[in-house]
């Protein structure tokens, strides 16, 4: 019996490190955060266990896919191994890595608003991280936004969040998570010990600027598991 017991958790552990593995490539965004006002510099790379050669940064408008840096049918300019926008238009998308034979990362949607501020969201393939998110579509008349993480974080890690105005440093404001207030006063940047209940919806909230746009914060909590999966058969 106890043999079976020690298999049952060796099973569990190798789900958990197989549920880990989402893609041979990732899609890293620099810098990683959600939202930003226009003008910023943004860049899409395409990351992964064999190194960058054959993927690119394609994307869907719903008009069809381009891929970046393709000319006519394109979007954005490669330099290296990365695509970047330097002035963003109001134009929506799904974009993601893809591998010449087809292989594809985890996708990002990119959600611009007017002329103001860009949204990004990431929504995560595999079963384990899936959380359902609806897109948001804000106001075009943001003055601040939440600088806050674009990829999920990992639990235990330290994530700073700030609510910045479009000139100058970070403004004064309340941060607020599902609702609910994140510190009882206002603050120019706050810093959380990320935990699974840290997981939610985010915005800041000035009082001479208004709110922020809102964004997801995801949390994996998937690694600490495995960890206490193994010291349980050891």
């Amino acid at each position: 019996m106890k043999t079976a017991s020690v298999s049952q958790l060796l099973g569990v552990c190798v789900l958990l490190l197989s549920a880990l593995t989402v893609s041979a490539v990732s899609l890293t965004v620099s810098p990683n955060l959600q939202q930003f006002f226009t003008g910023a510099s943004v860049s899409l790379t395409c990351e992964g266990q064999l190194g960058s050669d054959g993927w690119t940064v394609k994307r869907d408008t719903g008009s069809g896919t381009e891929s970046c840096g393709a000319g006519g049918r394109g979007f954005g300019r490669f330099n290296g191994s990365s695509c970047f926008f330097d002035e963003f238009k109001p134009v929506s998308g799904v974009y993601w890595c893809e591998g010449e034979a087809g292989e594809k990362s985890e996708e990002v949607n990119i959600i611009v608003s007017g002329n103001e501020v860009i949204h990004l969201i990431i929504r995560l393939t595999a079963h384990c991280y899936t959380t359902s998110t609806s897109l948001c579509v804000f106001s075009s008349d943001k003055e601040v936004i939440l600088e806050i993480p674009a990829l999920p974080v990992s639990r235990g890690s330290d994530v700073t969040l700030s609510c910045k105005k479009e000139t100058g440093g970070p403004a004064a404001a309340y941060f607020y998570c599902n609702g609910r207030p994140v510190r009882p006063k206002s603050e120019h940047i706050i810093t959380i010990n990320v935990q699974q209940s840290d997981e939610g919806l985010y915005w800041c909230s000035n009082d001479e600027f208004g709110s922020s746009p809102q964004s997801y914060l995801r949390v994996r909590g998937q690694i600490t598991d495995i960890t206490s999966c193994l010291k349980t058969i050891c």
